[in-house]
């Protein structure tokens, strides 16, 4: 059967990648951060393959730290939303996740808890993000407050979460690096700041531990790279196929809305694949794909199931030939600045109708 939409996996690239989270920061433990269904890569799929390459996992949830654990994984693993309710507390200790604690809520969670096993903790610092966390002038009674607490392991550990560090020019990171270090100076237990991008741009923000998240899947964090340039290895190429081969006129529109028009006639390429594979819908004309390993440019209005391509005039392009949406000399972060999003929002988007095909060659596939 001739697959249309699929995405191919290359596992044998988590292990480089793996070694060049450890080159930039040789000094500290890695988690692999492998939330969003390991940013679209298939959750259990990337934990086995990273299994015995990290020293820790982190996730977003107690469910996908519950799915690790059930599937076998021993390592240490850290949920960073932590838990809002009772529940949510208990498989954390049943099946011994470590939490973030980041707000009073938790606090009363914690001591209405009577189980004799202690929760590790990680408090969460809000050095600048504004999201989770206790700011500066709450950290010292939190603190005493969970050295108190008989249901929390000690020594407690200690997180925070750059808002800017894919911006190496933005002086917030160190601002933020300078307050975490000021704060948890005089405490003992793991201390863990870095991303992505503070891995490969703020080697301040490396402590006991590093959290490489896109990294890890071959993608750079920064806008002006890509993660090839990085000395990365991508993990997914999108593929599909196409099914029609048209000819048009000059002046004839395509797609909903005719938001291109034929400047000449040409041969259009249609593909199957589309927003329902997610295959980014704000795609702009000129977004380029790979058909037979050629560039083409993509017009027309993205839809649901399929887009099209323009193959040019003189193409011998068929119904049936392979099309790259990225990939091999295609990267996914170029593909994100033509659809003005992220390349984060590409690969955890890709939704359940798109097959899915393991590969463990060492080059580059497809």
């Amino acid at each position: 059967m001739i697959r249309t939409a699929y995405a191919v996996i290359n596992l044998k690239a988590i292990a480089h990648n793996v070694q060049q989270v450890r080159i930039a920061a040789p000094y500290s433990k890695v988690m692999a951060v492998i939330k969003a269904n390991a940013y679209g890569h298939g959750l259990l799929r990337v934990a086995h393959a990273l299994d015995g390459l990290v020293e820790g996992f982190a996730v977003a949830r107690v469910q996908e730290g519950v799915r690790l654990r059930k599937a076998g994984l021993q390592q240490r693993i850290v949920v960073l939303e932590g838990f809002t309710e009772c529940e949510e507390l208990q498989d954390l200790l049943y099946y011994d996740l470590e939490a973030s604690v980041h707000s009073p809520h938790q606090l009363e969670i914690l001591s209405r808890q009577s189980e004799p096993k202690p929760l590790n903790v990680w408090l969460k610092l809000d050095t600048g993000m504004n999201r989770l966390g206790f700011k500066s002038p709450d950290v010292n009674r939190i603190y005493e407050q969970l050295q108190r607490c008989e249901q929390v392991k000690k020594p407690l550990n200690f997180m925070t979460h750059f808002a800017n560090a894919d911006d190496k020019n933005d002086a917030k990171t160190l601002q933020q690096i300078v307050l975490f270090k000021q704060l948890t100076a005089n405490y003992e237990g793991e201390k863990s700041m870095a991303n992505s991008a503070g891995i490969l741009a703020w080697q301040d923000s490396q402590t006991d531990w590093v959290r490489a998240g896109i990294m890890l899947f071959g993608i750079s964090p920064f806008a002006d790279s890509t993660g090839k340039q990085l000395g990365l290895q991508p993990l997914m190429s999108l593929h599909s196929r196409l099914i029609a081969v048209r000819d048009v006129a000059a002046g004839e529109t395509v797609g909903y809305s005719g938001t291109w028009t034929s400047p000449h006639a040409t041969k259009l390429g249609v593909v199957a694949i589309g927003y329902g594979d997610g295959y980014p819908r704000y795609a702009q004309n000129g977004t380029p794909v790979l058909v037979n390993g050629q560039r083409v440019p993509l017009v027309g209005r993205v839809s649901m199931d399929m887009i099209t391509v323009d193959l040019g005039l003189n193409s011998t392009a068929r119904a049936g030939d392979s099309v790259t949406l990225w990939g091999d000399s295609l990267p996914v972060e170029e593909i994100a600045i033509c659809a003005n999003t992220i390349p984060y929002t590409l690969v955890c988007g890709i939704t359940p109708r798109v097959e899915i095909v393991e590969s463990k060659r060492s080059n580059t596939f497809e």
